[in-house]
């Protein structure tokens, strides 16, 4: 059974810097996963946040985000970071870690390609 859990929300200042971390328990080796961020405002749709592939760790950052986050995985720890650099307010979001077999093909930014969610974890930006 695959498990997601995110650590490392909380406050944060406008303009500072946040990580999250998301650990992997289950059976399979966690390389054989790829892992994305998603964020979800009450009301509103999942969006895409960034990505990192399994094998080659190859990444992928959303729009709104790209210059400000880095993804990164260790699979020796089962764990995937993201670091978010100038935070702003409308960061502010419950964020969620996704897993998903490398094996499954497709977009990366689709939420609905990912069968493995955490529980989320909010992050609030403060003045």
């Amino acid at each position: 059974q695959v498990r997601l859990e995110e650590f490392g929300g909380g406050l944060v200042r406008d303009g500072g810097s946040l990580t999250l971390s998301c650990t992997y328990s289950g059976e399979e080796s966690f390389g054989r996963y790829t892992v994305a961020w998603f964020r979800r405002a009450p009301g509103k749709d999942n969006e895409f946040v960034g990505s990192i592939r399994g094998r080659g760790g190859a990444t992928t950052y959303g729009d709104s985000v790209k210059g400000r986050v880095t993804i990164s995985r260790d699979n020796a720890k089962n764990t995937v970071n993201l670091l978010m650099n100038s935070i702003k307010s409308d960061d502010t979001d419950v964020y969620y870690c996704a897993g998903r077999s490398t094996i499954i093909s497709g977009a990366v930014t689709h939420p609905l390609s990912y069968a493995y969610w955490g529980q989320g974890t909010q992050v609030t930006v403060s003045s």
